[in-house]
């Protein structure tokens, strides 16, 4: 949990985390804001930057005129583990006993359609997950109440099957967990990949928490493919399925998705040994005024920050979304926050980028309409809650991962 506690120079932040941390006496008068996080379980290692982004976006709010009639933005944080039940034991934490206004989150698909279905809708909770990528979740019957920032798998699973066979990869194994976002993003890669008259030569899916896949690994690895497509969390069955491919010669090379983008897998398997790795992930655009405002604040709040840290863009987004939704509807009235989140996330109306909270503030006073053009882009929400988005291209460099370009 230290990687919570950073020490931060900018005075916003760190009036931001005497919130969130509840470091001194609680406000009556906050506003408090959920936030589904994953602070244990399988995607742990990429918690911590991502819940700096959201501070900073609830610090931005704080030091620039509070919320509604200035008050306090609190953020309040619930750990879904990573599971289903975890997610809707901290989403009924969340709604009945922190009383949130909304909810940033659930991070992993699972957690967040099980936290949906169980409590968001029934008590008319709007979610803004920054990561859920599960096709299932653009069905959810919601009442208009789940979006999400980041592309759905179908989009990614397409985009991944193109690069794949650009690269000339023309036969693959595939092997992914068995939870909502491992069989989403398989199942539109699978259809994309073999429709585009690539070959699957073993298809497999796989447990979560297992240890050994080698009898597994060897039945993948008959057919003489190029490669693995390994759909999986690092901090899961990642590390072991890609650590016993190469013990025992089964695969030499690799193709991951964003759960796979995970730091631990160099650390655990080393750099070396991830030569023609490659992964996609939902990214941003590659140059905006809107990134470049939260670059800067990002690492004034977070001298040792890393910005290549996965979903800290969206993070940030999602929670900024959300406060000028409550800013904008006038209200903590949870009922009000759905029609004003779209409202503000996109055209037409005043341009509105990370930390201009205090010109956002003033145009909703005035009756003006608002657009906010986020660091991960624009956030104009379908029927169904999504939106389009972007996925790059990532390889191993380093100790780190290197994004190579978007994928158009």
């Amino acid at each position: 949990m230290s990687g919570f506690s950073r020490t931060l120079k900018s005075a916003a932040a760190a009036a931001a985390l005497v919130t969130v941390m509840g470091a001194g006496p609680a406000m009556a008068q906050t506003v408090k804001l959920g936030a589904l996080m994953a602070v244990t379980g399988p995607i742990a290692n990429l918690v911590p930057p991502i819940l700096d982004a959201a501070k900073l976006a609830v610090a931005d709010v704080n030091a620039n005129g509070g919320i509604l009639d200035g008050r306090e933005l609190e953020l309040a944080v619930a750990d879904t583990q990573g599971t289903a039940q975890g997610g809707v034991d901290a989403a009924t934490k969340l709604v009945n006993i922190d009383n949130v206004t909304a909810v940033v989150g659930a991070l992993m698909s699972g957690p967040n359609i099980a936290a949906a279905n169980a409590m968001l809708i029934p008590n008319g909770v709007v979610g803004l997950s920054p990561t859920s990528t599960s096709p299932e979740v653009t069905g959810l019957d919601d009442n208009d109440l789940i979006f999400r920032v980041v592309p759905s798998d179908n989009y990614q699973g397409a985009v991944l099957a193109r690069l794949v066979l650009g690269k000339g990869i023309e036969k693959v194994a595939l092997s992914y967990v068995n939870d909502d976002y491992g069989v989403g993003i398989a199942g539109a890669f699978r259809d994309a990949y073999t429709a585009a008259g690539g070959v699957i030569t073993g298809d497999q899916v796989h447990e979560p928490k297992k240890t050994s896949f080698r009898s597994e690994l060897a039945t993948l690895s008959k057919g003489d493919p190029q490669s693995l497509v390994l759909i999986a969390f690092a901090g899961d069955t990642g590390v072991p399925i890609v650590r016993q491919s190469l013990e025992g010669g089964m695969f030499e090379s690799f193709i991951g998705t964003d759960s796979l983008r995970d730091t631990l897998l160099i650390e655990q398997i080393g750099a070396e040994n991830l030569e023609g790795t490659f992964f996609t992930s939902p990214s941003s655009p590659a140059a905006s005024t809107a990134a470049e405002k939260f670059q800067a604040n990002f690492m004034a709040a977070y001298p040792d920050g890393d910005l290549d840290a996965i979903f800290i863009n969206q993070t940030y987004d999602a929670t900024f979304l959300l406060a000028l939704a409550i800013e904008k509807a006038g209200t903590t009235d949870r009922g009000a926050i759905s029609a004003a989140l779209r409202e503000v996330a996109g055209p037409p109306g005043m341009v509105i980028e990370p930390g201009e909270w205090a010109k956002a503030k003033a145009a909703i006073a005035a009756g003006e309409d608002i657009d906010y053009s986020g660091v991960s882009g624009g956030h104009d929400f379908d029927e169904n809650g999504d939106v389009a988005g972007v996925i790059g291209e990532f390889v191993v460099d380093g100790d780190r991962f290197k994004e190579l370009g978007l994928v158009e």
